[in-house]
């Protein structure tokens, strides 16, 4: 496998040449992208080169170790750390999802249960929030709808990286395991009785494309405008300021209200249809694709029910990789990084294992 990193360095080199012309950042796509390749491939030749590194230490301390008995310890240590730098190079070379280094646009929706769903899909959201807010992501709540009690019934958010991020540290990369059913098990507050009810929320997660990967035409939308419903203040509940799109060829219909003015709202919607549509491509794309190309790219089955929230033993349950904990309350605070760790390692050993059978 380590074969391929001599033409990664070449690549790498030229990638350096070109980012120094002033002319390539006159087109942010093209610089954002060549940006993002230069970050994927840096971390893998700095991990090769390390190891190889670490091979000539290991060796030198090998023969210095027949005059000094003190140098094999240190040559055993050298060796394990040069087997750790192969872990994480054979990590970097597995081939990744294209939609890996793109930020995130999520879709929490309430589900079984009534107000206590709407409630649940508040909480999912929060805790999404405060997550992103400890990576230094940015958050912005695209569309909402709001249930009597304060939750949603249905609620899109934004998730946005701060620069060009890691290979696989970009919102998408790991929020997409966050697709699926979630189910809680709580005491709701519409409760007398004290019974425990089971409910659950479903979220939706897609890369957030940009126009040029998605091309809309615009004879192809159907616009309709209509009054806002629910919290907004006078000028969102008194004038047509609500968009709702149809995309005539596929059917798929987005709107939104939340803000005071119909471009916006029109412009909101239309980043949601975007996503929506690229989400499409790309599973048309992994229909017809091989079955090892799927392992690779969609190694988590997302259409189940992949999560359980338990109140009264604060436990959280991954049903995908077998994560347990008993911190419930931290995770809601925004500490998901152990339970999508779960996710990102369960992914990865699949698509090692199928790349190499």
């Amino acid at each position: 496998m380590f074969e391929a990193v001599e033409g990664l360095v070449a690549e790498r080199s030229e990638l350096e040449t070109r980012l120094a012309d002033p002319s390539v950042h006159a087109d942010q796509r093209v610089a954002r992208e060549l940006n993002q390749r230069y970050a994927e491939l840096t971390a893998i030749v700095t991990t090769y080169t390390e190891w190889q590194q670490l091979g000539d230490d290991v060796e030198a301390a090998r023969e210095l170790a027949h005059e000094d008995a003190s140098f094999a310890q240190e040559a055993d240590e050298l060796d394990q750390r040069r087997a750790a730098a192969e872990d994480r190079l054979r990590q970097l070379l597995v081939p990744r999802d294209p939609a890996d280094a793109k930020d995130a646009i999520l879709e929490v929706k309430s589900g079984e249960g009534g107000e206590e769903s709407a409630l649940f899909a508040g909480d999912l959201l929060r805790m999404y929030q405060r997550y992103a807010e400890r990576r230094g992501w940015r958050t912005e709540v695209l569309d909402a709808t709001e249930s009597d009690l304060g939750g949603y019934k249905s609620v899109t958010v934004a998730v946005k990286a701060k620069g060009t991020s890691e290979p696989g540290e970009a919102p998408y990369a790991l929020l997409k395991f966050e697709g699926g059913v979630h189910r809680v098990q709580r005491v709701p507050v519409t409760e007398s009785q004290g019974r425990v009810h089971t409910s659950a929320a479903g979220v939706l997660v897609m890369p957030e494309a940009e126009q040029v990967d998605v091309s809309i035409d615009e004879n192809d939308l159907r616009i309709d405008v209509f009054r806002s419903s629910g919290p907004g203040g006078q000028s969102v509940n008194t004038t047509d300021s609500a968009v709702r799109i149809t995309h005539l060829p596929t059917g798929i219909v987005v709107s939104c209200q939340n803000e005071k003015s119909q471009l916006q709202n029109k412009d909101q919607a239309l980043r949601i249809l975007r996503a929506r549509l690229l989400a499409a491509a790309q599973e048309a794309a992994d229909a017809e694709a091989s079955e090892a190309r799927r392992s690779q790219v969609r190694t988590v089955d997302r259409s189940e029910r992949i999560r359980t929230y338990n109140f009264s033993e604060n436990r959280i349950s991954d049903h995908r990789t077998g994560y347990k904990a008993y911190n419930l309350d931290h995770v809601l605070d925004g500490d998901l990084g152990p339970v999508l760790d779960s996710c990102v390692e369960t992914d990865l050993a699949a698509r090692l294992e199928a790349l190499e059978s």
